[in-house]
């Protein structure tokens, strides 16, 4: 496996689109992050993307508030769909991504089954940042803080 992919939970952020129609969705985006009520999360065992004999990714799965996380994607999502962008077409997964395999090297598939009951500690989730992932490059489109109440004033 390589080294740690982009350690931060994500929706999948919709690629390309209009130039004109970049200040309008990043409006959009920040509104979308802080409407939604806090969150406390943890990571909760492990998965991977790909089989067991060809693994991609290897990832971290999220437990506690992730219907607020799961809203503020859907509603990202729904943001690029108005404005005309192309979003991907399959079920948010709320994950941390851990790593990737080497696609032509040798690969464990069965290393997130070792992590299946983990649990860690519960954190607030206090900021957002949105991370466009392209050919293993990730670009931060737009950061803001969330609105927790276990957060320091």
């Amino acid at each position: 496996m390589g080294g740690p992919g982009a350690l931060a939970p994500h929706p999948a952020v919709p690629r390309g689109g209009a130039a004109g129609g970049a200040a309008r969705a990043d409006r959009r985006r920040r509104r979308g992050g802080r409407r939604h009520a806090p969150a406390a999360l943890r990571l909760a065992g492990a998965g991977r993307f790909g089989s067991v004999r060809r693994p991609q990714v290897f990832w971290a799965g999220l437990d506690g508030d992730v219907d607020a996380v799961t809203a503020l994607a859907g509603r990202l999502a729904a943001g690029a769909r108005g404005l005309g962008l192309p979003v991907e077409d399959r079920p948010f997964r709320p994950h941390l991504t851990l790593g990737r395999w080497h696609p032509r090297r040798p690969a464990d598939g069965d290393l997130p089954a070792r992590l299946a009951g983990y649990r860690g500690p519960e954190w607030p989730l206090r900021e957002v940042t949105l991370v466009r992932s392209t050919a293993g490059r990730h670009e931060v489109l737009a950061s803001f803080t969330t609105r927790t109440p276990s957060a320091p004033p």
